[in-house]
């Protein structure tokens, strides 16, 4: 095993209030992350006020913690100059780096400061050395990379580049990619990307096959992963390359983040000592009691989709205590499979987590009926809960018993932040040197920071009568360092002859050397900071009502792809689950004379360029581009076809625009994210001839590595063994209120859950060809070649202003079974 130096290696902890700062700092982390207000992607926590930021930062620079602020959300254009007053508030108050999601953040962050630390947020959906590459014209300082990457893959990543890789190591799993979700934003206006997620994953759904449902008991929660927890994978990650594990948690209690990050600092300790460590089974409990649906390696060890969830419940259970084997008048029998003890909090759980369940306090246990004193480990126990907690007669044997809460174990937990104190002591070394006639001369320094200052004496050493100043006795009174969070390590002694001073002189100089080197850890570090107008110019727009508007089809079938091309749209895009099959639409639109454009998988990954690679040699005219590392590797080739980039890039906003356009785009489509009024003050100052908008289309919600069709159709557990269930079924999720979510497989075996309504910006059309917009995009998924004809004549009939928008949207209302929504456009 190589040796890997302590400070190269991060425990990065999550801080939602004051408490949690003090308990991650108490336990061991090297870093917090934490919100500041509304920009950061949770704002259900409770989130820090950017006038708290000064004495945070203090308060972490005291211990030598870093503080990072998570900036990590879209920015839409009305919010550029409240980003730019946050950016310039973390640079003034020595945030130690900020967390970002957007481009155009990133690329106004480097404008004002060329120096100040950014690290990539995993909203950015980073996942390949590619993607990586692209960030290095931005000197990021880290990237957080996706959860769906493995160990072979992030190894792969390090060996690319020099910059410092972060890994989610613990807490909750999303089903979909991070920056990829828009499932909140379609179904609540609450975007996933501006910190609202609203958690649609963890609802129940059915899975309908072939147009039938399939029974599967008590299996209701198809999207629900388990919480990450790789504690047992510390040592494979540091060796992997991982320069920072991430622990998940900001809506959690102190407790939770003083239980996680001790286990991990001792995990992390342990093995860069160079001894093996296997956690045990009374700290995986610990773990699980504070949070836990259960725990899993997530995709760290590669896909195996039957672990990656339970399916029979979506929230925390804590620790599992085993089935009711028998109801009894005033409790239940049961055998233990973990401790519990009197006063634990439990639940009975019946399969149904949508309903009240019946659970509470344990009041008494029993073996044969004899009272057991203390904590019970194991066998057949008699649990006597308390009487007005649980109604008995709604218990029935089978049902699992978990133990949801240990009040000593949180009393524990609570010690070690609770109580102001010096959470950690820090070493100082002094040299001290004079001689009689003369000031003492002391510099104390800091050697965990490298900080040094000097302090001198008022009083004149003098000849000593009784009591010199020996290396003991200094030591002893410079020593004295109690109350503070610093320890003496040396003292080196260059004094001349027997001299003394008085003991409360040194004890004074001993307390200004203190504050000293205190003032040094909290004064917050410089950067470079530059004036910066972020408010863009509105953009002069040339007499564009002669530029013809260019109707654009999306289609993701063959059938779709010859009635497209049998209309008068004037260009063909093709999206189809099996890129293999992208040679024959070029075929097709070729014969028709249409140009055609090729999408890529919306993810990358290490070792797929070779699709990247396929799709060119298929010759498209140009290639709809999904992802960083895609646009990576497109633009490293130098090619002459045209690069679209779609609405996985998340632009939100004119400095994105110009970063995207200036990275080799030729166009770009606006996030999924904006509504009307987002969307115009985009495309007022940007330049909307390179703007392209989805007007028609089944928004795609989850974008997820779980492939529902190997976990419920197939025995295997990845694409090696899973039989291939996607070439020969049709599946859907069917929500609580009927509605018919389609679900469709691309090349790299990812799920796409499509949301069962179309959307229709047929009412804006208007408003975008006024702007300047002359691209727009209607994308198909099911429809057959009759629909697409009809549903491209109606839009281009608005285009040649020979209908209204409101008309199309009426007609499409009235002729589709579902109806149609006007989508995200609409929304507040």
């Amino acid at each position: 095993m190589k040796r890997i130096a302590r400070d190269t290696i991060e425990l990065l902890a999550p801080a939602g209030n004051w408490d949690c700062l003090r308990a991650a700092v108490a336990n061991g982390a090297d870093a917090v992350f934490f919100g500041v207000d509304k920009y950061n992607a949770r704002v259900r926590a409770e989130n820090f006020r950017v006038e708290e930021l000064p004495d945070i930062m203090a308060y972490l620079h005291k211990y030598n913690v870093r503080g990072y602020v998570t900036f990590n959300i879209l920015i839409f254009e009305n919010e550029l100059e409240e980003a730019r007053q946050l950016v310039e508030a973390c640079i003034d108050a020595g945030v130690d780096a900020l967390i970002v999601q957007d481009a155009g953040l990133l690329q106004m962050i480097r404008e004002i400061s060329p120096d100040f630390p950014i690290h990539i947020s995993t909203q950015m959906t980073v996942t390949s050395p590619e993607a990586v590459e692209f960030l290095q014209p931005y000197d990021v300082e880290v990237v957080v990379l996706g959860r769906e990457n493995n160990l072979k893959q992030i190894k792969t990543i390090a060996d690319h580049t020099e910059t410092p890789l972060e890994v989610f190591v613990h807490g909750a799993l999303c089903v979909s990619y991070s920056g990829q979700c828009l499932t909140s934003e379609m179904w609540g206006g609450r975007s996933a990307n501006r910190g609202e997620c609203a958690q649609a994953c963890r609802l129940p759904y059915d899975l309908i096959v072939d147009g039938k449902k399939k029974e599967m008991a008590n299996i209701s929660y198809l999207l629900s992963p388990k919480d990450l927890a790789a504690l047992d994978l510390v040592g494979e990650l540091i060796e992997a390359g991982v320069s920072s594990f991430k622990i998940e948690g900001r809506l959690k209690s102190p407790e939770y983040v003083a239980n996680v990050v001790s286990k991990y600092r001792k995990a992390i300790d342990e093995y860069l000592a160079g001894r093996d460590y296997i956690p045990s089974k009374e700290e995986i409990r610990e773990l699980q009691q504070s949070f836990s649906r259960g725990f899993t390696h997530g995709f760290l060890k590669g896909t195996n989709n039957k672990q990656l969830l339970d399916g029979t419940f979506p929230k925390s259970r804590g620790v599992y205590l085993g089935t009711v084997l028998k109801v009894l008048k005033d409790g239940v029998l049961c055998q233990l499979e973990a401790p519990v003890k009197r006063g634990d909090g439990i639940v009975f759980d019946a399969g149904r987590p949508e309903e009240k369940e019946e659970g509470g306090r344990v009041y008494d246990l029993r073996k044969k009926g004899v009272k057991v004193e203390g904590e019970v480990q194991g066998g057949f126990i008699e649990i006597v809960p308390g009487r007005r907690d649980v109604d008995l007669t709604k218990v029935r044997v089978g049902d699992r018993i978990w133990k949801t809460s240990d009040p000593e174990l949180e009393r524990r937990l609570r010690l070690t932040f609770e109580t102001e104190q010096a959470y950690r002591l820090f070493p100082i070394a002094v040299a001290v040197s004079g001689k009689m006639g003369e000031p003492l001369v002391s510099t104390w320094y800091d050697l965990a920071t490298g900080h040094s200052v000097t302090v001198q004496s008022r009083d004149l050493l003098e000849a000593a009568v009784k009591r010199p100043l020996t290396l003991e006795y200094l030591t002893e009174q410079l020593g004295r360092l109690g109350g503070t969070i610093f320890e003496l390590a040396e003292v080196r002694s260059e004094l001349d002859g027997n001299v003394i001073l008085p003991v409360k002189e040194l004890n004074r100089m001993r307390r200004i050397a203190v504050d000293q080197l205190l003032a040094l850890r909290q004064a917050p570090p410089r950067y470079q900071k530059h004036q910066v107008e972020v408010k863009a110019a509105k953009k002069e727009r040339q007499d564009q009502r002669q530029a013809p508007a260019q109707l654009i089809a999306l289609c993701r079938s063959m059938d779709q792809i010859h009635a497209a091309c049998e209309t008068d749209a004037d260009y063909i895009y093709a999206d189809f689950e099996f890129t293999t099959d992208y040679p024959y639409a070029v075929q097709v639109a070729r014969e028709y004379g249409k140009p055609i454009a090729l999408a890529t998988p919306r993810i990358h990954m290490p070792g797929e360029n070779g699709i990247l690679k396929g799709i060119l040699q298929s010759e498209p005219d140009a290639v709809l581009v999904r992802s960083l590392g895609a646009l990576q590797y497109y633009t490293q080739q130098e090619l002459p076809r045209l690069l679209v980039g779609d609405f996985s890039l998340n632009i939100a906003n004119h400095k994105a625009v110009e970063l995207f356009l200036a990275r080799g785009l030729d166009r770009v489509t606006p996030s999924y994210d904006l509504n009307i009024q987002q969307m115009m003050d985009l495309l007022e100052v940007s330049p909307t001839e390179k703007v392209e908008i989805v007007i028609h289309q089944h928004l795609p919600m989850f974008h997820t590595e779980h492939c529902v069709f190997c976990t419920f159709l197939s025995e295997g557990t990845d694409f090696t063994n899973c039989g291939r269930p996607c070439e020969s079924h049709r599946v859907s999720l069917q929500d609580r209120i009927g509605m018919l979510h389609p679900v469709r497989v691309d090349i790299g075996c990812r799920n796409t859950v499509y949301n069962a309504i179309e959307q229709s910006g047929a009412e804006y059309l208007s408003d975008f060809l006024k702007a300047g917009i002359r691209s727009f995009r209607v994308e198909f998924l099911e429809e057959d070649g009759e629909q697409v004809r009809e549903v491209l004549r109606l839009y281009r009939e608005v285009l040649q202003g020979q209908r209204s928008g409101t008309s199309v949207w009426k007609t499409l209302k009235a002729t589709n079974q579902l109806g149609v929504t006007r989508g995200q456009l609409l929304k507040k």
